[in-house]
C-alpha cells in the first residue's frame, strides 16, 4: 500500500495543466464551486489523483475512467488497483493498494472547529472522554478521531451515516457493531485504523479491513507534470 501526500502550494503551479486532465463530469463539478479557492483545490486534487493512478495502471491520465459505488465512491473501471482520495484546505492525500479496499482521510490543525461541541454530537462516550483528557492537545485528539471515522466510512464505501456516535474508532482494531442497513451490507466485520502526523499541521488516518503489513508514505516533493497533449492534425 502506498500513501501519497502533497500540499496545495506544491501543486498550484500546475492548475492549467491539471485542468486539461479532467473529464467533462469533473470539469462540470469544478465549475459549480462558488469560490475560486474551492474550484482550484478540486482541480488540483483530482488532477493529482489521475497523475498518481497513471503510475500504477500506465497510459495517459486523461484516459482514466471511474466507476461509482452505490454511495458515490469512485473506483477504476476496470478495477486494476484500489484507491481513495482525501483533501483538506491546504493538502491532499491519496491511498493506493493493488489488493484491498481502503479509506484515507486528512485534516489540518489550522481548521477552525468547535471540537468540544462537535464531539458531543458525533463521538462516542469513551472518545469524548479521551478528547477532554487530552488537555491542551484536545483539538488534535478530536481531529485524530474525526479522520479515523472518515477513513472507516470511506473504506466501507458508505461514506456517510446519520449517527457517527455508533462508530467507535479509538482502538487500533475496531469491530463493527452498527445497525445502519447499508453499512452492515457493505462494510467489513472490522477495520484496522492507523493515524499519523505529517509535520505540525496535518493529521492522516488509514482504514483497512485487514492487517497493514507494509506501506510506503510517498511525499510529493516535486510536482507531477502531465505529458503534453499529442499534436492535432490540421
Amino acid at each position: 500500500m502506498d500513501v501519497w501526500y502533497a500540499t496545495l502550494d506544491q501543486m498550484r503551479p500546475l492548475l492549467s495543466a491539471y485542468t486539461e486532465l479532467l473529464d467533462p463530469v469533473e470539469i462540470e463539478r469544478a465549475d459549480r464551486f462558488r469560490f475560486e479557492p474551492d474550484r482550484e483545490r478540486f482541480i488540483l486534487g483530482h488532477g493529482l489523483l489521475r497523475m498518481v493512478l497513471m503510475g500504477y495502471v500506465g497510459g495517459d491520465g486523461r484516459s482514466i475512467r471511474y466507476a461509482r459505488g452505490p454511495f458515490g465512491k469512485p473506483s477504476l473501471d476496470p478495477k486494476e488497483v484500489h484507491f481513495n482520495f482525501s483533501d483538506t484546505k491546504d493538502a491532499f492525500l491519496i491511498g493506493v493498494s493493488r489488493s484491498i479496499d481502503l479509506g484515507v482521510d486528512i485534516e489540518t490543525m489550522t481548521r477552525n472547529v468547535d471540537h468540544e461541541a462537535v464531539s458531543e454530537h458525533y463521538f462516542t462516550g469513551p472518545e469524548i472522554t479521551a478528547i477532554r483528557n487530552a488537555g491542551g492537545h484536545s483539538k488534535r485528539r478530536f481531529l485524530e478521531f474525526w479522520t479515523r471515522k472518515e477513513a472507516v466510512l470511506k473504506a466501507s464505501g458508505v461514506g456517510i451515516m446519520d449517527d457517527l456516535r455508533v462508530l467507535r474508532v479509538d482502538a487500533p482494531t475496531n469491530t463493527m457493531t452498527i445497525d445502519h442497513e447499508s453499512f452492515t451490507q457493505m462494510a467489513a466485520p472490522e477495520y484496522r485504523v492507523r493515524t499519523w502526523h505529517i509535520g505540525a499541521d496535518h493529521i492522516v488516518s488509514i482504514a483497512l479491513p485487514s492487517d497493514l503489513k507494509a506501506f510506503r508514505m510517498m511525499r510529493i516533493d516535486s510536482a507531477l507534470t502531465p505529458p503534453p497533449r499529442s499534436g492535432r492534425g490540421s
